[in-house]
């Protein structure tokens, strides 16, 4: 009798579009476990949590880092070959791959942070297509509840979740120099980059608590 989606973009994509039995009640994040820690001081390290994968983005990340700017690759192994093409495109960068963190651990990479970035593409380089890409961005909601300024590619449900020169920056997909440039304006800006990053822990605790989406979700069986 009804359908319940994570996003905008996941109803349209399904074809529920102003259907008024397919609400939306986004996805959640526990701001208590991800939040900031005062104590923890930033790095000038860019974060990308997730799987490793083509659609992903990552070497678009990896092509886009600012001369000398390190970078930070979170996410299991896996047996596709994506993480042995990264790290060789990587050598010579200070890239580090980072494999089976536990929650205390990946807590402190989004505090240590500069930015989560999530570059996720529908077209790979390589030419294959991905239709549905993400259908929320579960890794930007925790680094904005962790404080820390996120930036995403235009796709898909992340411009929902991301407020372009808010909480972060939304760039075009497979679009390294953009990307490269709003990895160094962060870098070269450490006020603006610490208000992004509390105004992203507003809008996770506005809009993303886990509370709120299941009063979303109660009011969606209520109706019916």
């Amino acid at each position: 009798h009804g359908h319940l989606h994570l996003s905008e973009y996941s109803r349209r994509i399904f074809g529920h579009e102003g259907q008024p039995w397919a609400r939306v009640i986004s996805g959640g994040v526990d701001t208590a476990r991800f939040c900031p820690d005062p104590r923890e001081p930033r790095s000038r390290t860019p974060l990308f949590v997730g799987r490793m994968l083509p659609h992903k983005g990552i070497d678009d990340l990896i092509a886009a880092l600012p001369c000398q700017m390190p970078l930070r690759l979170v996410g299991p192994p896996n047996g596709t070959g994506t993480i042995e093409a990264l790290r060789a495109q990587a050598a010579g960068k200070a890239v580090t791959f980072c494999h089976d963190l536990d929650d205390a651990a990946l807590v402190a990479e989004y505090r240590r942070a500069l930015c989560l970035v999530l570059p996720s593409v529908c077209r790979t380089a390589g030419g294959a297509e991905t239709r549905v890409p993400e259908l929320l961005g579960q890794t930007l909601l925790e680094a904005m509840a962790c404080g820390t300024p996120v930036i995403c590619t235009d796709v898909a449900s992340m411009p929902e979740v991301v407020e372009h020169g808010v909480s972060g920056f939304v760039v075009p997909p497979n679009d390294p120099v953009t990307l490269g440039r709003r990895l160094q304006w962060l870098a070269d800006h450490p006020d603006a980059a610490a208000e992004m990053g509390a105004a992203g822990r507003r809008r996770a605790i506005g809009m993303f608590q886990w509370p709120h989406v299941v009063r979303r979700c109660l009011e969606a069986y209520g109706d019916k």
